[in-house]
């Protein structure tokens, strides 16, 4: 799948992120670490695998999202052959909303 990005300097990220204790933490840490289009970008993917997980179309995704279908075939890629890190987020999202 391309590049390995197990490294140090992203087990740190993790790390920090994992540091981090409610909403308002990530909305510091986030918009001093990503540009407004990386956070914007990385808010829809999630919208996205959202949106498909409840078998959406792409032209609905498209639609309601504003994703293009090179970005909801990547999110759909990740949901069907990825590390399954989509779902485990997703899932204890839900969870955690009941």
């Amino acid at each position: 799948m391309g590049k390995d990005v197990k490294s140090e300097a992203v087990s740190q990220l993790f790390r920090a992120i994992l540091t981090l204790q409610n909403e308002q933490e990530c909305y510091q840490f986030f918009e001093d670490i990503c540009t407004v289009n990386e956070l914007l970008s990385l808010s829809q993917r999630l919208e996205v695998a959202t949106m498909l997980r409840e078998g959406k179309t792409y032209g609905k995704v498209a639609e309601e999202t504003g994703a293009s279908t090179a970005t909801i075939s990547r999110v759909s890629r990740a949901l069907n052959y990825g590390q399954d890190g989509y779902e485990l987020a997703l899932s204890r999202l839900e969870e955690k909303d009941k």
